[in-house]
């Protein structure tokens, strides 16, 4: 199947406390954005890459994609104002002939190849969609106007990560549709899509805020010190 994937990257990163967007926010040295783009390149999975870039960043995306060598970058487009918006813009950035489109949120940069694969599973099963999740730990309440009105069953709760993959045509035709949402799934549940669920990754934290970015460090100066004692 001909993979492409959508990055995600235009967000602010107003809680980062950084005088950039968050997609170009240090880490270990180099901008954010860099660690998904890597590993997206690397993937055997994905055959082509659009960047949704901050509005005015477009070509320091590009630069950033020739200097670690990302030739599979094709596109480096301005995002909308909300995530929506900025996923529309990319999804219409997407080859006709794509069969598949993995749409990823550059602030999760520590991208296992795993979980693509188990994603792209799932739709050759026969899926519209799929997504990674992680089960839910703590017990959740739901509360109205400073009182909890129900106590939700763990069991049934996950939380959910990027990458998320779809069916091209589905995707398509669900961001076409309008309407907002937090991930890309809800808009294709809303048009009756089936979106399945596998396994995601801890590491898949999303950068929000400066201990997240120090968390993420630490998880990548972990690895390279295995690397190295290897």
């Amino acid at each position: 199947m001909s993979v492409w994937a959508v990055l995600a990257a235009a967000g602010r990163g107003e809680r980062l406390d950084v005088d950039r967007p968050k997609a170009f926010a240090p880490l270990r040295g180099r901008p954010l954005l860099a660690e998904s783009l890597e590993r997206l390149e690397a993937s055997g999975w994905v055959e082509s890459i659009v960047v949704v870039a901050p509005a005015g960043w477009e070509e320091p995306v590009i630069l950033l994609a020739e200097e670690l060598g990302c030739g599979k970058v094709v596109a480096s487009v301005a995002g909308g104002e909300t995530r929506a918006e900025s996923v529309r813009i990319g999804v219409a950035e997407v080859d006709d002939d794509a069969s598949v489109i993995l749409v990823h949120d550059a602030a999760r940069p520590l991208l296992p190849d795993e979980v693509v694969e188990r994603l792209l599973v799932a739709l050759n099963e026969g899926w519209d969609g799929a997504v990674p999740v992680l089960p839910v730990v703590d017990t959740v309440k739901r509360v109205e106007d400073g009182a909890v009105v129900e106590t939700l069953p763990r069991s049934e709760l996950v939380t959910v990560q990027t990458p998320q993959a779809f069916i091209a045509s589905v995707l398509r035709a669900a961001v076409d549709g309008g309407g907002e949402a937090t991930d890309c799934a809800s808009l294709v549940e809303a048009r009756g899509g089936r979106v399945a669920v596998v396994p995601g990754d801890p590491r898949l934290l999303k950068v929000t805020t400066p201990e997240d970015l120090s968390l993420v460090e630490s998880w990548l100066g972990e690895a390279a010190g295995t690397r190295t004692d290897a």
